[in-house]
């Protein structure tokens, strides 16, 4: 589940309070945009000025935020149908692709929406066993025959599925032989429809529930119907053992292709003057289906802001991933992030929304944001690195076999053939391994061929003769460790905190017999 609970969770809340001031200031809601061109080909930009946003403003924000050292990947604005604002951050190149995380969640909705209007599944109301007609299930009883479709889609489920700690039963569920058949089997504890309960495994099930009535996993369903007509060519979406889509997160995506959903959903669901999603299906999912006892509600997959004027929804992911749409500023704001908090953007980005209309042209706003725009990219200035410990001779080029950990990590060595770069490499216990270089003087060094074929930045320093710390960044992967090492003897003791999942592990190691 995403981090509602803290600032990032504050990001709508607060972006919405400001715009409630534009609301006033500036007039009535509008329209959503008719464009003159065709977005399938691609999102065009123009002048912030022309959308009533200051460029110098966002050039500002944009200094904050390297300032602050934020882990933001991408901030991309659109309003009224163009891009204001496309901004990459390093070590984030907007060439790959970057992990969604639960904005899935919305995307899953949005093809059971399609699959409702296609006649594929007759209502939200359907009764979950009745799609599965063929399996035995588990703990079956009267509460877990009246859970319903929409009970998934609305975090209502009753279904015994525990969030804390670490998405216990989403782990479970991803040790178990069939996925699908794990969450079926799960005993009830509660009435369906009384109690949110965050559970990702319940959107799982909506994805195995859109494969069983379309005939194709969600991705070949999402191609057909809404990729294609989107002009999104270029997806990743990881599958459980029976080739079910993960329903729930693991979608990669490029920001821009998210900023094409947040369009379709502020046009209700119309793309290029035709129809791709119901628009009673945007409607009903962007409705508060579920109070969460939180500054947002929840509808089916997406986070509702109903509290304040003007209405505003999300698609929220663990790490900072976003899409907020506020349909009546015709606004969308995408950000892409390894472990930061949303809410931090918001007092830079906000002063930047001036007005509905156009601002007069800043050609001098405009340069000093494409400068912004170009120091984002650029990597952090190296410095002089220390002088190498004697540990680091000791332990150069040597393997250490690592007990049983929750990362799956079997064996590591370091190797410090200088003094402003180490190579790392890490085998696991599916015998997947991997080499990569590491930063010693303050700059990672990003290598290529990480998990799903993206790249890794790796730096590390030694904080003691005895301790090595790693900082191991998945970028597009989202994942971003600190691994911290301490070498006595033969034996190796690792802790591991990850930013974005609130993860902790310890183990221990020793030096692998030659």
């Amino acid at each position: 589940m995403p981090r509602v609970n803290k600032s990032g969770r504050r990001f709508l809340q607060l972006i919405v309070t400001v715009l409630i001031i534009s609301t006033i200031s500036f007039g009535a809601a509008q329209s959503p945009p008719v464009l003159a061109y065709s977005p399938a080909e691609g999102l065009r930009s123009t002048a912030p000025e022309q959308q009533g946003i200051d460029s110098q403003k966002l050039a500002e924000a944009l200094d904050g935020i390297r300032q602050r050292n934020m882990n933001i990947h991408s901030l991309l604005i659109v309003r009224s149908g163009f891009v204001v604002l496309d901004a990459y951050f390093y070590p984030y190149d907007e060439k790959d692709l970057h992990d969604i995380a639960s904005v899935t969640k919305s995307l899953t909705s949005a093809l059971v929406g399609i699959a409702i209007g296609q006649g594929k599944i007759k209502a939200v109301n359907q009764p979950l066993l009745q799609f599965f007609p063929g399996r035995s299930i588990a703990n079956q009883e009267p509460r877990k025959e009246r859970l319903t479709l929409e009970h998934l889609l609305s975090m209502t489920s009753g279904l015994d599925c525990k969030f804390q700690p670490g998405e216990l039963t989403l782990r479970q569920m991803k040790q178990s032989q069939d996925w699908t058949q794990f969450m079926l089997d799960l005993p009830m504890a509660a009435d369906p429809g009384s109690k949110f309960v965050y559970c990702s495994g319940g959107t799982h099930l909506l994805s195995a529930i859109i494969s069983q009535t379309t005939g194709q996993n969600e991705l070949e369903f999402a191609r057909q119907t809404l990729f294609n007509p989107l002009g999104i060519t270029e997806v990743l979406w990881p599958s459980d053992p029976q080739g079910i889509n993960h329903g729930w997160g693991d979608l990669r995506m490029h920001p821009r292709d998210l900023a094409k959903l947040g369009l379709l959903w502020l046009n209700r669901g119309v793309w290029e003057g035709k129809s791709i999603v119901p628009a009673s299906w945007v409607d009903e999912s962007t409705r508060v289906h579920a109070k969460t006892s939180m500054d947002s509600d929840y509808g089916y997959g997406w986070w509702v802001k109903t509290h304040d004027p003007p209405f505003a929804y999300e698609a929220v992911g663990r790490g900072g991933q976003r899409v907020t749409v506020v349909p009546s500023k015709n606004l969308i704001v995408v950000m892409t992030g390894g472990g930061f908090e949303p809410g931090e953007v918001r007092p830079l980005l906000l002063p930047a929304i001036k007005s509905d209309q156009a601002l007069p042209e800043n050609r001098a706003g405009i340069a000093r944001l494409a400068e912004a725009l170009t120091a984002a990219t650029k990597p952090p200035s190296s410095h002089s690195a220390p002088l190498l410990p004697e540990m680091a001779r000791t332990i150069s080029g040597k393997s250490y076999l690592l007990e049983t950990n929750a990362l799956g990590l079997k064996k590591l060595s370091l190797s410090f053939a200088s003094q402003t770069e180490a190579a790392l490499r890490l085998t696991f216990v599916d015998n997947h391994a991997e080499a990569r270089p590491v930063g010693l003087d303050g700059v990672p060094r990003i290598s290529p061929n990480g998990r799903y074929g993206l790249p890794a930045a790796v730096k590390g320093w030694w904080e003691g003769p005895q301790t090595f710390v790693l900082d191991y960044d998945e970028i597009g992967n989202v994942n971003h460790y600190q691994i911290r090492l301490k070498f006595n003897g033969a034996q190796i003791s690792v802790e591991v905190t990850e930013r974005t999942h609130d993860v902790e592990a310890k183990f221990a190691g020793k030096l692998e017999s030659e």
